[in-house]
């Protein structure tokens, strides 16, 4: 089955190059509005998205966008970026979570909550905003879109295992399938060239511990803003919260238990904010 699940990840579609053209313009600081538009209007998918998501209160949009020029000009370098990257990464969370979750839709909340809820921890953390966390957080959980029809098939083989004999869901699905999701995930971005950092925070976005890479905090962050996700119970699936937690996740980064009670209340404020975000999917 390992050797299956592995060769499937050589079939999963590339990236979307719009997004990583646009990514890569606005990165840069110096673009032009007109360059932007012409980069994004040809690809159909992510325009529709783009314009429902540009009028989402989360981003901050002060006038009514019904145009790819309008999303532009007024949404601003770092909202653009979120926006492009939000409408690129949910077509492939439309193929849903197999046997993790009920419906495609409670995977795509989970996962725009993590990011989310990954820049609250940044601004509280670092006092600024990181598009890197935003991104690995909307796709820290990518495995398992493309795991869940073989945990559909073992679920109850695996949650033998998590029930009866205290195994954590990863570690089930380890013994069972041979890879877990936040591994299939890490090939993913590989498959996806990701950049190293993004890769690694979700290949180890349960196990940031096990990760040896001096001034990560990446990995850590979405590692505490999935943990504290899954908590609330946003987009929780079968797995809950059957895994290990890692207590030094708040000593890392000096935080007080009202500091995540806050971030939490912060977190639902803004995913009423971003209805539109979470319902494109």
């Amino acid at each position: 089955m390992l050797e299956k699940i592995i060769r499937s990840v050589q079939s999963i579609p590339a990236f979307p190059m719009t997004i990583q053209k646009v990514t890569e313009v606005v990165s840069r600081g110096d673009y032009a509005i007109a360059d932007l538009v012409n980069l994004i209007k040809y690809d159909q998918a992510i325009t529709a998205n783009i314009l429902k998501m540009s009028n989402a209160a989360y981003f901050g949009a002060r006038h009514q966008v019904r145009t790819i020029q309008e999303a532009v000009l007024y949404l601003g370098q770092e909202n653009l970026l979120r926006v492009v990257q939000t409408a690129g990464v949910s077509r492939f969370y439309r193929k849903g979570g197999g046997g993790y979750v009920a419906q495609a839709r409670d995977l795509w909340q989970h996962s725009v909550a993590v990011a989310m809820m990954a820049q609250i921890l940044s601004q509280k953390v670092y006092r600024c905003e990181d598009p890197v966390l935003y991104t690995a957080g909307l796709l820290h959980d990518i495995g398992k879109v493309f795991l869940g029809e073989y945990v559909r098939e073992s679920f109850n083989k695996i949650e033998d295992l998590v029930t009866n004999q205290g195994y954590s869901f990863l570690e089930a699905e380890n013994e069972i399938l041979g890879i877990d999701h936040a591994g299939l995930g890490g090939l993913i971005a590989e498959h996806w060239r990701f950049p190293s950092e993004i890769r690694d925070a979700i290949a180890y976005h349960h196990r940031p511990d096990l990760l040896d890479k001096e001034g990560d905090y990446v990995s850590w962050l979405v590692y505490l803003a999935d943990q504290l996700c899954l908590m609330i119970g946003i987009g929780g699936g079968v797995d809950g919260l059957a895994y290990k937690g890692l207590a030094e996740a708040l000593t890392r980064f000096h935080l007080r238990e009202q500091d995540l009670e806050l971030g939490m209340l912060n977190l639902m404020e803004s995913l009423e904010e971003a209805e539109d975000v979470i319902n494109v999917v």
